[in-house]
């Protein structure tokens, strides 16, 4: 049985975590050496979310003190009703009780996924990647020595070192209770994990983001989102992979011979649909497939659609349900496109970038979901909790 640790207990354990994290950087970043020079794949992506520098420590520690600087997601009051016999009915947060995080090259999760998950009171189970193996176990290390010198027992955070096939049959059969799982990674492993998963699965991270040039656009702007939202980390989920602009943009040729110059500087990969085909250093793509793919990585699809209207038929057909862009000046087709737009996160005249906990204001994110139950986008720390029913009466019967 877990008995949820107090407030004060949590919030000890992220500080003392934050400190040997610090502390140990020498010992993580070698750890992470070893784990970079074992990776075989030519993933950039991959390796990007693999390596840990004194930059990554620092976010890792900064994240874990912001933690435990927030309320307690728990007991937490959202409804509350008297009967008319007296019977005092509320309802208020709940730990979920055991979460199972899969994930795949990032050792930061095994930070600030598991401190969100066990800030909200619930015990982790971690089964990262074997291409971040020693990483990890630094890590793990770490929070059992948070956990043991603030009186805590070490089975708050455990983790998995399982072959592919021990975690299909620990998902199939788990040896102890299991309440969510939440994979981080690309599309294989949602699919693995929802195939085998006996209890729920938060799916999280799929990106395909899509950007939309209106004809009412302010051009400079609208190359500036788009390089941001491509260049900056072509890693994370909230990169765009598509672009779309309005068959009526003015000065179209000009601005999108600008677009792909601006592009290529960052050694981009420009491809076409039909309608834009014969664009200078651009080739069209060869299946219609393609837009439906995540790229991470320096690759990028323009195309062209008659207006507001057919660009979010578009998205809503081919996007992954992450985050989508309007470049506009006029409000009511932002408002269209905003509230028509079948996207975790929606934006007007600003970068996809911006979809993350940190960002918006959650003080980190366990993952982000393009589900629609529980918790869509960025699940923050009050969105890692189920909730439970309060009764208390006299000795009412019915």
């Amino acid at each position: 049985m877990i008995i949820t640790l107090s407030l004060t207990k949590r919030n000890a354990v992220l500080k003392r975590m934050a400190e040997l994290v610090q502390q140990e950087e020498s010992i993580l970043i070698s750890a992470n050496e070893k784990d970079i020079n074992s990776f075989e794949s030519g993933d950039i992506a991959m390796i990007d979310r693999l390596k840990v520098d004194k930059n990554k420590v620092r976010e890792m520690a900064s994240s874990l003190k912001k933690l435990a600087a927030l309320p307690d997601p728990l007991h937490v009051e959202r409804f509350q009703f008297t009967h008319d016999n007296g019977l005092e009915i509320s309802n208020k947060t709940a730990s979920f009780g055991t979460i199972m995080i899969i994930y795949e090259s990032r050792p930061d999760v095994t930070i600030e996924a598991a401190g969100i998950a066990f800030k909200s009171g619930n015990k982790i189970l971690l089964k990262g990647g074997k291409e971040s193996l020693n990483s990890n176990l630094v890590l793990v290390n770490l929070w059992h020595k948070a956990l043991e010198s603030c009186e805590c027992s070490e089975d708050w955070i455990t983790y998995l070192n399982y072959s592919r096939e021990e975690t299909q049959q620990f998902l199939e059969n788990p040896t102890q209770k299991l309440d969510l799982i939440v994979p981080r990674g690309g599309e294989k492993l949602i699919a693995f994990v929802k195939q085998h998963a006996q209890c729920p699965v938060i799916v999280s991270g799929r990106g395909n983001n899509f950007v939309y040039v209106s004809h009412e656009s302010d051009l400079q702007m609208a190359l500036d989102v788009i390089i941001n939202a491509k260049t900056t980390k072509i890693s994370a989920c909230n990169a765009v992979d598509k672009v779309i602009i309005s068959r009526d943009l003015p000065r179209k040729m000009e601005f999108l011979n600008l677009l792909v110059q601006s592009l290529k500087k960052y050694n981009v990969e420009v491809l076409t649909d039909a309608k834009l085909a014969g664009l200078e250093g651009t080739s069209q793509i060869d299946n219609e497939l393609v837009w439906y793919e995540e790229f991470l990585d320096y690759k990028i699809v323009l195309g062209q659609v008659p207006d507001v209207e057919e660009a979010i038929q578009h998205i809503n057909t081919y996007g992954g349900g992450h985050s989508a862009s309007i470049i506009t000046k006029n409000e009511e087709e932002a408002d269209l496109f905003m509230q028509n737009v079948d996207t975790a996160a929606v934006y007007h005249n600003a970068s996809t970038r911006f979809t993350d906990g940190g960002q918006f204001g959650l003080g980190g994110e366990l993952a982000i979901s393009t589900d629609k139950l529980h918790q869509r986008g960025p699940i923050g720390l009050q969105h890692l909790v189920t909730n439970k029913w309060y009764v208390k009466g006299n000795g009412q019967v019915r």
